[in-house]
């Protein structure tokens, strides 16, 4: 698809604002929406920019000037203005297009974006491939009204029941190749067989195991594939269109992160609106972090060489779109996926708890998804890295696969995530003389503090425990502030100690 592709779509009535016949042969790889005044970290080289003039101001004499240069440093293959927020096409905007070479072209008032975005992605997909062997099954009349359904935004469902009524296959079911049910034409919906469930694919297939639509016929009928592997050509464009916005927003939530991790700016206004986590009218809405990797083992095991880090980030994803609620899922900088939820915190842990099972079967080998969920934090760069920072502290520390702060309650549950190397040495700096003592003796004074101190340092009950004489405690006690220079008479060493016990290294 070329940009002036877009002027021969009558029932669009796009208009040319400005262009050369050079600039309308652009190549075109994609479309998005904005309206920030510097959109440039959310675009990709090649696409359409579809803009409602919402950031324009005609008192901002540079406004125009600092878009379009922005675009030019995308790399974008065209303009397309909205006519509905200011009546035309701004004249300014006109000449900072010209200045920088960008094609402009006018999309009239009343024309949904829905209608726009829909019409390329039809056309990127190539006009439905309507020539292709298996779409050549479909009835030509059963292609137009599902081509008319497409263009008019009708939602999978209603699009993917009208096509199984039409031509009278079976039942079936849109499903991610995670096995999120994206539209059904029957209840309940049969359970999954397995990987990939023998459905035919629909859409662009990405080469992560939670990515990219599939058909999924809930019976087996020989006379219907035909029909069916062109249904799945023909649905195409509704897969290309999802695909299409989730990298626009794993690729927004990516700057966010970024942004955050290298101290964030100080209004969060325009990252947050990006990634459609914009606060109601009510006030700035609390945002859940939530971190993921994908690890080569058992909980704590080292991250495989070839597990891409997007992997991760289409799992969260493909776990939090069932909540209906806004999110920003993508990678930070340093690789792992990381996501903001506005939801609270504990229906967010359910809802991952749940899903985790399901995606964790998508994994090959010894490959597991851990996933670290941070608390609610107010939508401000200090806060929400604070939040992230504990949200990766319960990734690298807990034992669970899906952990919450819930968990951070507890002596015992906070050292969990600090590097056992660094805990064996405080544990070996505080008890090495206690553990060469008993080495050498039939003693454990290790497990008479242990006991003596899970007694709260009662003499008495620590001799019952150990079925020794009050006076045998007494001595022990001694011995181990001889050795280890602490005194458990008062609390900072008991803590020490305590901690130093809890810091025992896994056999």
């Amino acid at each position: 698809m070329i940009v002036g592709d877009l002027l021969d779509l009558d029932d669009l009535a796009i208009r040319l604002a400005w262009g050369t016949p050079e600039l309308l042969a652009r190549q075109v790889t994609g479309i998005s929406s904005t309206d920030l005044q510097d959109p440039a970290r959310y675009l990709q080289p090649g696409e359409l920019v579809l803009t409602g003039l919402v950031w324009w101001q005609p008192a901002d004499g540079s406004g125009a000037l600092r878009f379009a240069t922005a675009l030019r440093s995308a790399g974008v293959a065209a303009l397309l203005a909205g006519e509905g927020t200011h009546g035309s096409v701004p004249e300014r905007l006109v000449d900072a297009c010209r200045t920088h070479g960008i094609p402009l072209l006018a999309v009239p008032a009343g024309v949904s974006f829905r209608a726009v975005t829909d019409r390329v992605y039809l056309r990127l997909w190539g006009d439905l491939r309507a020539g292709a062997q298996d779409a050549a099954a479909i009835p030509d009349t059963v292609r137009r009204e599902l081509a008319e359904l497409m263009h008019a935004g009708t939602a999978p469902g209603e699009v993917l029941a009208h096509a199984v009524g039409r031509l009278g296959v079976p039942d079936c079911s849109l499903v991610t190749a995670g096995g999120r049910q994206v539209a059904s034409t029957s209840l309940p919906v049969p359970p999954a067989t397995g990987r990939g469930d023998g459905g035919l694919p629909v859409g662009p297939q990405d080469d992560s195991p939670f990515d990219g639509w599939r058909l999924r016929p809930h019976v087996h009928e020989a006379s219907a594939e035909p029909l069916l592997q062109g249904l799945a050509e023909l649905l195409a464009p509704l897969a290309a269109r999802a695909h299409a916005e989730a990298a626009a927003r794993r690729r927004a939530a990516g700057h966010l992160l970024a942004a955050l991790a290298g101290g964030g700016p100080a209004d969060l206004a325009e990252p947050l609106a990006a990634c459609g986590l914009a606060g109601s009218g009510t006030g700035p809405q609390p945002l859940v972090t939530v971190t993921a990797r994908i690890d080569h083992g058992p909980a704590g095991g080292a991250r495989t060489d070839d597990t891409p880090p997007g992997w991760a980030a289409h799992a969260l994803a493909e776990a939090l779109h069932p909540l209906a609620v806004p999110y920003a899922a993508g990678a930070d900088p340093a690789g792992r996926a990381a996501a903001l939820v506005a939801a609270p915190a504990e229906a967010v842990a359910e809802r991952l708890r749940r899903a985790r099972p399901a995606l964790q079967t998508r994994l090959t080998g010894r490959r597991t998804l851990r996933i670290g969920i941070g608390p609610a934090a107010p939508p401000t760069s200090d806060a929400l890295r604070a939040a992230l920072v504990q949200a990766r502290y319960l990734l690298d520390g807990s034992a669970a696969p899906v952990a919450s702060t819930a968990e951070l309650d507890s002596l015992a549950g906070l050292l969990r995530g600090i590097p056992p190397e660094v805990t064996a040495a405080f544990h070996a700096r505080l008890l090495a003389p206690l553990a060469a003592h008993d080495r050498e003796n039939g003693v454990s004074l290790l497990s008479t503090l242990a006991v003596f101190l899970d007694h709260d340092g009662s003499w008495a009950r620590t001799a019952e425990s150990l079925h020794i004489h009050v006076n045998t405690v007494h001595y022990r006690i001694r011995r181990i502030e001889e050795l280890t220079g602490r005194n458990l008479a008062r609390l900072q060493d008991r803590l020490d100690l305590r901690t130093a016990l809890l810091c025992t290294p896994a056999r």
